[in-house]
């Protein structure tokens, strides 16, 4: 079958993947309380220059705080403009990345970025939506493994394990394993191409290969990243020590950051797509943390639930279990 993207418009966030041979190549979310998007063009103030002509931070329409980058001779402090988003704000460790913007065109007119649907459906690949009692494609596809892969940064394999570590600085990515070490170099760079793609990270990434020694095995390695990760991207060679470092643009969170950054959210929301999907009768049942349940009812997802599924919902603390561990239960018909 041709590639195509599964798009799910769920509660709390939207989800796409691109499956091509039944797996998936890229995985993407959108959520509800996500900042300006890039594109959306909006009205700002300049509040306070860091670096003239270079850095400032303006105040978004709504009181969201940007970078703008460069600053234009024309305006200064406390002066209004016409902002466009160029990149989303960036969940980082402790802190949010401001989004950067710039001096929008004299000619553009005020709006919002497009959403993933809309992106979905300017790209080259058909778009198909799925609901909720639908067959679900997009567990068949895998899409529980690349949470997974997000929520704790390891993936295998053939023969070996990626790491994937977000700093601020950069995104490093370890590769171990056992056997030949030529053939574990070039298998890892192939999985790190892979994971990249399929996880949306962007920015500065390094990439820790074994040391293979060999001149061929350090450009079947390379060679690898090449025919696996789409352009854009830039790349240094693979050093004697097995070190490649890659850069790609940086427009918004990769799934990683997004499963991260919050994640009571996040195992909230896996917890709710697969309640939607709980066939049954009766009231369904939701046992969780205190903490992911909190943030369910704290943003009304229950309701939601609840009218999507045509069933009361019932929320169960239960402080003894991990984050990421919930159970959905409902009479069987």
């Amino acid at each position: 079958m041709a590639s195509r993207w599964l798009f799910e418009d769920g509660i709390g966030e939207r989800r796409a993947a691109l499956v091509d041979g039944g797996s998936i190549v890229e995985a993407m979310v959108e959520r509800d309380d996500d900042g300006p998007v890039v594109g959306s063009i909006l009205p700002a103030r300049l509040h306070q220059v860091l670096q003239p002509g270079r850095r400032a931070i303006a105040i978004l329409d709504g009181g969201v705080e940007a970078l703008l980058e460069p600053v234009p001779a024309r305006i200064t402090e406390g002066m209004a403009f016409v902002a466009e988003v160029v990149r989303e704000a960036l969940p980082e460790a402790g802190a949010l990345k401001r989004a950067r913007v710039r001096m929008a065109p004299d000619d553009a007119a005020l709006g919002p970025g497009p959403d993933l649907f809309a992106r979905l459906s300017s790209s080259p690949h058909p778009v198909q939506p799925t609901r909720h009692h639908d067959s679900d494609l997009l567990e068949a596809a895998g899409w529980g493994e690349v949470l997974d892969a997000a929520r704790t940064g390891d993936l295998d394999f053939d023969g070996g394990r990626l790491r994937i570590s977000p700093t601020p600085a950069m995104t490093l990515i370890d590769v171990d394993g056992d056997g030949d070490l030529a053939a574990l170099a070039i298998a890892g760079a192939a999985a790190s191409a892979a994971a990249i793609r399929r996880l949306g990270i962007g920015g500065s990434i390094g990439i820790d290969l074994p040391t293979a020694g060999r001149k061929d095995a350090r450009l079947a390695a390379a060679e690898a990243i090449d025919r696996l990760l789409p352009q854009p991207f830039e790349r240094t060679a693979v050093n004697g020590f097995g070190f490649v470092q890659i850069v790609r643009p940086r427009a918004r969170a990769s799934l990683i950051e997004r499963v991260r950054e919050d994640p009571a959210v996040s195992a909230a929301l896996a917890l709710l797509r697969r309640a939607e999907r709980t066939p049954g009768a009766g009231p369904l049942h939701l046992t969780a943390t205190p903490g992911v349940l909190g943030r369910i009812r704290e943003r009304g997802w229950s309701g939601l639930l609840a009218r999507r599924v045509g069933a009361e919902v019932v929320l169960h603390p239960d402080p003894g279990r991990p984050i990421w561990v919930g159970d959905v239960h409902r009479q069987p018909l």
